[in-house]
């Protein structure tokens, strides 16, 4: 098979599928069948393969890449409307990596509005589709690589992660995907990047099909930084010391989580006791309660040098004039606003965040409770199991009825752990499962050691069926 044939099926998949799920919203078909030809060219030139693999380990891999990521060429709009010319002209460091590599991206995919929610819908590109579900939702921000993926029209994916933009587009869409430890991939080059307090809660990371290409992804995105992991490291799963979570403990912001997805967390558990011969501990982690009001008062919180935390609101006026959220909604409500409606529902949430500094103090000192809590948890060796979301990828629209279910995810950002979204097979209604694969920080090996044995347990990801 050579790496044009690879390249003309994938696009022909992304021309039969994306009508119906519109997850790639600018392609560059020509460029990477251009770039396949010369990867042709290069194998029938090589003095060798293992020369050639140490090179280029992703040579010839199609690849797509969340359009809030700059690549050459291609639109960085972010789903904002007052950028929808803006064309990049550079790489973000993790694509450049990623091309170094040999891997050839065939298109960016969609995202929500400044990737700011868990629905990837924009007044730029439309809506995303879920493969499994056209009424469903892809989740967000990463929604588009989520579907991309689960629809079998790319290999791997970049997406990035402030509240679960990974892993919830993961869980909707079952496949993998895997938020870093903080720091270890760089997140130069998206729209927006992070700044204060935000660049130790961003992670830039993988998601794909199968539980194996996560490592090799993330070795290539990380680059030098790969050397904070322990990627060489042999596990041994029945060292694990294995703790399971089913809820955050009844947050009342929050939806119960469904029991499909407690079923299939059992099953888990069950599966690691009987097979693996480990004891996998319960535990209740009381402030796991608090996990979206820690989240949203370390998000606004001052940095060390005393620097405010940007403003969401100054976000969407990127490219245009200053935006007056309340406003906003009195247009929105005239169908005359180009922003929608969760963008302005955040910037005046924002608004009531900054009225109770007292508060978010407190919050912000239980959340670094909470992180030497779950350090000390889970230590050396310790993997948690945590519902990836309480509900099954939901109806379109329905997140705004359910803003704060992004909670389960968001937590990770803010304690800096590393996590991989594993999928675990279907619902009776034909939807995605999955589970949180959770260790502490450095020890993003063990996460995704335990992801490819679940793999292989559960059986990973399975072909939508009416795409």
């Amino acid at each position: 098979v050579t790496c044009v044939e690879v390249v003309e099926a994938y696009v022909e998949r992304i021309r039969e599928v994306n009508p119906l799920i519109n997850a790639v919203v600018k392609d560059r078909f020509e460029e990477a069948l251009q770039e396949a030809r010369q990867v042709d060219k290069l194998l029938s030139e090589s003095p060798g393969d293992d020369y050639l693999e140490e090179k280029f380990p992703l040579l010839g891999v199609p690849i797509t890449v969340k359009e809030a990521f700059s690549v050459h060429g291609m639109p960085n709009t972010s789903g904002l409307v007052n950028r929808r010319n803006v064309i990049a002209t550079s790489d973000a460091t993790v694509v450049s990596r990623l091309k170094q590599a040999g891997a050839i991206p065939l298109g960016v995919t969609n995202c929500s509005e400044l990737c700011m929610w868990y629905e990837s819908s924009n007044r730029v590109y439309g809506r995303t589709n879920n493969p499994y579900d056209l009424q469903r939702i892809v989740g967000g921000s990463s929604g588009g690589e989520g579907g991309v993926l689960a629809a079998a029209c790319s290999v791997i994916g970049v997406g990035s992660d402030i509240g679960g933009s990974i892993r919830m587009p993961a869980f909707f869409n079952g496949v993998f995907g895997h938020k870093p430890t903080t720091g270890v991939v760089p997140n130069d080059g998206q729209f927006p990047n992070a700044q204060g307090v935000r660049t130790s809660f961003l992670c830039t990371g993988p998601m794909c099909r199968y539980a194996e290409d996560l490592e090799p992804m993330l070795r290539v995105m990380a680059g030098p930084g790969v050397n904070k992991l322990k990627l060489n490291e042999k596990v041994s799963l029945e060292k694990i010391k294995f703790h399971c979570m089913e809820h955050d403990g009844g947050s009342i912001f929050v939806s119960p989580v469904d029991k499909e997805i407690l079923q299939a967390q059992k099953k888990v558990v069950e599966h690691l006791e009987g097979t693996l011969g480990v004891q996998v501990q319960r535990v209740a982690i009381h402030k796991m309660k608090y996990s979206f009001q820690i989240w949203s008062a370390m998000m606004s919180s001052k940095d060390s040098d005393g620097q405010e935390a940007q403003l969401f609101t100054d976000l969407l006026g990127d490219h245009g004039k200053p935006v007056w959220p309340l406003w906003e909604l009195m247009k929105w409500l005239m169908g005359m606003s180009s922003h929608t409606l969760p963008a302005i529902a955040l910037g005046l949430t924002e608004k009531l965040m900054k009225l109770n500094p007292g508060g978010n103090a407190k919050l912000v000192s239980m959340g670094k409770s909470l992180q030497e809590e779950m350090e000390a948890l889970l230590g050396p060796d310790g993997v948690l199991l945590y519902p990836s979301h309480p509900t099954i990828a939901p109806r379109h629209h329905s997140p705004i009825c359910m803003p704060f279910n992004f909670a389960y995810t968001a937590i990770f950002n803010v304690l800096g752990l590393p996590v991989t979204q594993c999928p675990l097979g279907l619902s009776s209604e034909g939807l995605p499962l999955g589970i949180q694969l959770v260790a502490a920080s450095y020890n993003d090996h063990l996460t995704l050691a335990v992801a490819r044995y679940l793999e292989q347990a559960f059986g990973g990801w399975i072909l939508p069926g009416k795409v």
